[in-house]
């Protein structure tokens, strides 16, 4: 590993350049068609206009066509991917194996964590395939990335920031079941998000309108250094469908902790510029339902937010007295106007306002129902800190140094950036001695160095004169903008460009036999496996697959553990199983099954007589995305 590589989401192309500009190495985002997000797809003029502005800085642009594919898309996916490898974008994420049984462009193809890619054997394959990077199962542990490197040489990207699913990645099918609307073909309804009874078999009910299935936030950002010194390569933030001040609030703060460890370890990052922000990153400010490591070091926290999907935010104070439109607070941090304030009622649901005015420790709110004496109060909206964020003008720059030299019948001025790169540009001139020697070198270097309007900042100017003249500031303009241009160049035929390769080889794939968790849609999906080895395949789920009575979801989460009733704890409170979710809202009944011996939550979805449910999964089974 010679670099490392802070990866950062794009909504859009603003999202992207402010990604860029805050220091991201890379970053990642969605076709026009064919992405697991599917409202986060982009124009190809976008998709162009950022490869240009991220390729200034060495930085890369990875595209997601992720989603699973019926036979009818494939050429059209394919011709998707030739238009993405013409406008010069650097790396493929897919999900579909098979795209890898057709002919694709020399791109670097990623396999996305859709593919399920958690044990050794599995990422070893997709090496022996040709695939250049594998993106991690949010699940792993570190001893178990560990392992992932012992036994390969692939580049390893783990997510290390964002939003996490319940499920393991491309085993989730519980939107589909329930809805029609499949995860793996990028239209999740999120049901994992929704208010849930469990109830055990005798019908009691053990935990009552909880967000079960909720997790919290996934925040690496004090693990980094253990990361860095396994293996891994790229360091990924989620949020495609995260804002502008998002991804700038949480890029900008990876950013300083990751260059801070990379210069204490002799390592380098993958792209070259400096970020100049003008705020000082808070990632507890911007959205997140609390942070957790998740399973980086084993079973060592809670890691739902069963209360709430919602941002709850940092405590502020407790309500000591109650007026008419205002409130009291035994106040922990300042609040000001504008702020949105929430509490939990005493039936525990989420309740919120805005913060009118503030008189100290008095706070008027604009909605205070439902506050109490007693509550704590969060601040799920800084006002000020959001606002300065939405204002501020990160921007990104190339060191150079310049070096001026006289020609015969000229000057010469040459040019070397921060990745060695060297340009030089000639320019015919009289050459007049100085009157005044001082005041012409300063003259000299401080035209030189008004790189104002490039990407590029001075860092150091020579002078290799044998006199000192003067130069007209038009001379010096001239000599400025001809080197960076040059330099512009060298840079972009200098920028490494990794190419890709699939070998259409018969390596065995670790299983010979798959069912319909194997994500088999196509055909061409059908024939990749059958020449790795594998002897039957069952459709995938969105194949139409009636999913009564099946698996729907696999999670690390165990719902037992969460609420202190594991049976590995002596104390914990029994409990007759199976347990089911019973959904708050349209009453569907989900069993879980729980496989303590692989500390795994097993989601299965129980019969029901609900002709709507399956009218809606009839109608999205035909959808076209």
């Amino acid at each position: 590993m010679t670099s490392v590589e802070l990866l950062a989401p794009a909504k859009d192309l603003e999202c992207g350049i402010a990604a860029i500009n805050c220091g991201a190495d890379a970053v990642y985002i969605g076709a026009p068609r064919f992405g697991a997000r599917e409202a986060a797809g982009n124009s190809m003029s976008d998709i162009a206009a950022l490869a240009a502005y991220a390729h200034k800085y060495w930085a890369k642009v990875y595209v997601t066509v992720n989603t699973l594919l019926h036979d009818d898309e494939i050429p059209e996916a394919l011709r998707l991917i030739t238009d993405l490898y013409d406008i010069g974008i650097d790396g493929l994420i897919i999900q579909d194996t098979g795209l890898l049984e057709c002919d694709l462009p020399p791109l670097p193809i990623i396999a996305s964590t859709q593919m399920h890619n958690n044990t050794p054997e599995k990422v070893e394959f997709l090496e022996k395939v040709g695939l250049h990077r594998v993106i991690l199962a949010r699940e792993l542990s570190l001893d178990q990335i560990r392992e992932i490197r012992k036994r390969t040489n692939i580049e390893l990207e783990v997510f290390v920031h964002g939003a996490l699913c319940v499920s393991y990645s491309g085993q989730c099918y519980l939107s589909y079941a329930l809805g029609g609307r499949s995860g793996n073909r990028g239209q999740c309804a999120q049901p994992c998000r929704k208010p849930y009874d469990l109830a055990d078999s005798q019908g009691n009910i053990l935990a009552r309108n909880k967000h079960l299935l909720s997790l919290k936030d996934l925040n690496l950002s004090e693990h980094l250094r253990e990361l860095l010194e396994i293996g891994v390569s790229s360091f990924k933030i989620e949020g495609r469908l995260k804002d502008k001040t998002y991804v700038a609030n949480v890029v900008a703060f990876y950013r300083d902790k990751l260059d801070r460890i990379l210069a204490d370890m002799g390592k380098k990052r993958s792209s070259s510029g400096t970020s100049v922000i003008d705020f000082t990153p808070d990632p507890q400010k911007t959205f997140n339902r609390g942070y957790t490591t998740y399973f980086l070091h084993g079973w060592s926290e809670p890691v739902g937010s069963i209360d709430t999907p919602k941002m709850v935010g940092e405590a502020v104070g407790k309500v000591t007295t109650i007026g008419k439109r205002d409130i009291k607070l035994d106040l922990i941090t300042q609040i000001h106007r504008g702020d949105g304030i929430c509490f939990f009622d005493r039936n525990g649901v989420l309740g919120g306002s805005v913060v009118n005015d503030v008189q100290g420790s008095v706070i008027i709110l604009d909605k205070p129902d439902g506050i109490e004496k007693g509550l704590i109060l969060y601040r799920n909206h800084d006002h000020e800190f959001l606002t300065s964020l939405a204002k501020s003008k990160a921007y990104r720059q190339v060191r150079v140094s310049f070096t001026l030299r006289e020609s015969p019948d000229g000057l010469v001025l040459s040019a070397k950036d921060e990745d060695g790169n060297k340009a030089e540009f000639s320019y015919q001139c009289e050459k007049t001695t100085a009157e005044k020697p001082d005041q012409a070198v300063d003259n000299i270097k401080k035209q030189l160095s008004k790189t104002g309007g490039t990407h590029f900042t001075c860092s150091d100017v020579k002078i290799e004169l044998s006199q000192a003249y003067f130069l007209p500031i038009c001379v010096l303009n001239t000599l400025r903008r001809g080197v960076l241009e040059s330099l512009e160049a060298v840079r972009e035929q200098n920028r490494p460009k990794p190419i890709g390769k699939i070998e259409k080889n018969d390596f065995p794939y670790p299983e010979k036999q798959l069912t319909y968790l194997g994500n088999v849609l196509n055909h061409k999906a059908e024939e990749f496996y059958r020449r790795h080895g594998v002897t039957a395949i069952e459709p995938a789920a969105e194949s139409g697959l009636d999913l009564t009575g099946r698996k729907v979801m696999t999670t690390r989460y165990c719902i037992k553990d969460e609420l202190g009733m594991c049976p590995q704890d002596s104390d914990a409170n029994k409990c007759a199983e199976p347990l089911f979710l019973i959904d708050c809202q349209d009453g569907h009944r989900l069993r879980l099954h729980f496989n303590c011996r692989e500390c795994q939550m097993e989601v299965f979805l129980a019969p029901t007589t609900s002709a709507q449910v399956k009218k809606k999964v009839a109608q999205h089974s035909r959808r076209r995305i």
